[in-house]
């Protein structure tokens, strides 16, 4: 597989697949064995553990919030805690750190910490780098494809392209990929180091895709903005319906796709139950 930017159409149609979430049932064992969890222990609110860890995985996997961004969900889930529970000093710096418009990543978050030498956005980067210590820790099976996605993607590449289109680690994309031999149909990768899902989905439209002949699949409220920011259609992965979401895929969704009728009742039709599923 070549580069991003050594990527050449082959096909007329192109299928974006998302990865953590969507292909990879990887998004629920993080936040339920480390974002949570690690925010229990960084903020010492063992007193309300369980009502804290139900509420942060409603946030972040369960509701129309479901893929934000780890310290916009963290500012949510503390700013309750700070009304609900306990105070939390300093929330004040990480809400304005949060909404101030630099990038939400850990690099952003050091140079704050060296700009304001706010303690509480030390913590939160403490926190963040428990997180992912931890997630490298998780074992390996925990980190498996959803069922049907092998199978749907090898299906898909007779007739289309097939880009992973994810704000992930390449790396780690690359690795859980191979592992469980989805690569081999794959043509492109393009995660967190080439840029935003919309951006990838543009730059791949430059290849010379028709927008009518592409297809974004994902399982979150930022795929299908993706999708629409770019003119292109989008097939959603239900959480909690993973199986059947892809079982669909094979025997309706790729169709439609090709022979034109994707468009109109069937898309509505899909996004009314993705939004539904989502309390949205």
């Amino acid at each position: 597989m070549g580069t991003f930017k050594d990527f050449k159409k082959k096909k007329d149609f192109l299928v974006c697949v998302d990865s953590d979430g969507c292909a990879m049932d990887t998004m629920d064992c993080k936040h339920i064995h480390c974002f949570g969890p690690k925010l229990i222990d960084e903020w010492g609110l063992e007193m309300w553990r369980e009502e804290i860890l139900n509420r942060w995985n409603e946030i972040n996997l369960y509701s129309m919030t479901r893929g934000i961004n780890r310290f916009k969900g963290l500012n949510a889930m503390l700013t309750e805690v700070n009304e609900k529970y306990t105070p939390i000093a300093g929330l004040a710096d990480l809400t304005a750190w949060v909404e101030s418009g630099a990038a939400p990543s850990n690099d952003a978050l050091q140079k704050a910490i060296d700009e304001t030498g706010s303690d509480m956005l030390k913590k939160a980067l403490s926190w963040s780098k428990a997180v992912n210590s931890a997630i490298n820790d998780l074992p390996d099976s925990l980190k498996l494809p959803y069922p049907g996605v092998k199978e749907a993607l090898a299906f898909a590449h007779e007739k289309a392209d097939i880009a992973i289109v994810s704000s992930a680690n390449p790396g780690a994309v690359l690795e859980e990929w191979e592992k469980y031999g989805l690569l081999p149909h794959t043509d492109v990768v393009c995660a967190q180091d080439v840029g935003s899902k919309a951006y990838c989905i543009a730059e791949l439209l430059k290849k010379g895709y028709a927008p009518d002949h592409v297809l974004m699949c994902g399982d979150a409220p930022g795929d299908m903005d993706a999708a629409k920011t770019n003119g292109v259609f989008y097939y959603p992965i239900r959480v909690r319906q993973e199986k059947e979401s892809w079982e669909e895929f094979v025997s309706e969704g790729f169709g439609h796709l090709l022979d034109g009728t994707y468009a109109g009742a069937y898309e509505q039709a899909k996004v009314d139950a993705f939004l539904k599923n989502l309390g949205g």
